[in-house]
């Protein structure tokens, strides 16, 4: 049975994940039964086709490296042109709505609504969007279990890197009690470049070139992305009802060349740290630099690679380390939630 995908959105993730789906298309089908369709492509800059029997996705792809727009994709019968995101996840025959637009953080819009109506119109959501589950996980939740429907989101904190869906299907009967990472790799980079000499801002040029930080670094330097990451992990995983306002955030842009060698004579390392943690009935979260100790195996992650260590009271700590970040990589961690919603994983 073909599964029908509508995407919202089709900047590099989505991009990236169309182009998983032309390349693997026939791996899919047959080492794991599943056939994709992508029925519908609604994004704000670029415009929008719906074709109830599937768009053809190498032309979709071509004509987008071609003009950046979707006007050029050649009319076919039922082809409609133009329809707005909504209008898209509530009218077209899409199975699961893969939302990949842009992440607002402090409002979670307008991707919250694109949740809302998705499961209001009986279809999965699928995303790496982070500000839906930061700021309405548990609403959201809770309205796709009444309408039977499934939300999912491994793509939000550590791209690729299975940071969601490890914990809560390999590590299910530890208390976990505190969960503490490396969840920027636009700031781990710059502090792996300043301990190589550069100060502060040099690195950060650096990064921006390299396409590590935005022309606007603030979310990265400053934490806030960091911190819709701890805010996940909190309520997915370690299941507290955590809001963003709860977290205590500090970035690394106040951080020298002097701090840095104060670190290494002290045998230590500086990283931006997001942790949460369960302490005396109560759990602390926060966002900051800290000094660890080399020993730590957060210390050794370097350049733009992210890293989770989970304390769980049965196996240990437990460190998963890989990319946080990247158009493939994103694609992945929403191929591996598609994988799982048409197999009736959790």
């Amino acid at each position: 049975m073909i599964h029908k995908l509508a995407l919202i959105g089709f900047g590099n993730v989505g991009q990236g994940f169309a182009e998983i789906l032309r390349d693997k298309a026939t791996h899919l089908q047959d080492n794991l039964g599943l056939e994709v369709q992508i029925v519908a492509v609604s994004d704000l800059l670029k415009g929008a086709l719906y074709q109830p029997t599937g768009l053809d996705v190498a032309t979709l792809l071509e004509v987008v490296k071609q003009t950046g727009k979707l006007t050029d994709y050649p009319n076919s019968v039922g082809l409609k042109r133009d329809w707005d995101s909504l209008k898209t996840i509530r009218e077209s025959n899409a199975d699961t709505i893969v939302e990949v637009s842009y992440t607002d953080i402090n409002s979670g819009q307008p991707a919250i609504d694109h949740c809302r109506a998705a499961f209001e119109h009986g279809k999965n959501a699928v995303m790496s969007n982070k500000g839906p589950v930061a700021l309405a996980y548990a609403e959201l939740s809770a309205l796709a279990k009444e309408k039977g429907v499934r939300f999912c989101f491994e793509g939000t904190v550590m791209s690729g890197t299975p940071a969601i869906r490890m914990p809560l299907m390999a590590l299910v009967g530890n208390d976990i009690r505190e969960v503490r990472g490396i969840f920027n790799g636009t700031t781990n980079y710059i502090l792996t470049e300043m301990e190589s000499g550069l100060d502060y801002a040099t690195a950060l040029q650096q990064a921006q070139s390299l396409g590590y930080a935005e022309a606007d670094p603030t979310a990265d330097v400053e934490g806030y992305d960091a911190l819709g990451k701890v805010v996940i992990l909190a309520n997915v995983i370690m299941n507290v009802p955590l809001t963003k306002n709860e977290v205590t955030c500090l970035g690394i842009s106040h951080l020298t060349l002097a701090d840095i060698q104060q670190a290494k004579s002290e045998g230590k390392r500086w990283k931006l740290i997001g942790r949460v943690k369960k302490e005396s009935g109560s759990v602390v979260a926060t966002v900051a630099p800290e000094m660890l100790p080399l020993t730590d195996p957060l210390a050794n992650v370097m350049g733009a690679t992210n890293a989770i260590t989970y304390d769980c009271d049965l196996s240990g700590p437990i460190t998963l380390i890989g990319a946080g970040a990247g158009q493939t990589e994103t694609g992945f961690a929403i191929l591996i939630d598609l994988i799982n919603i048409v197999r009736g994983n959790v």
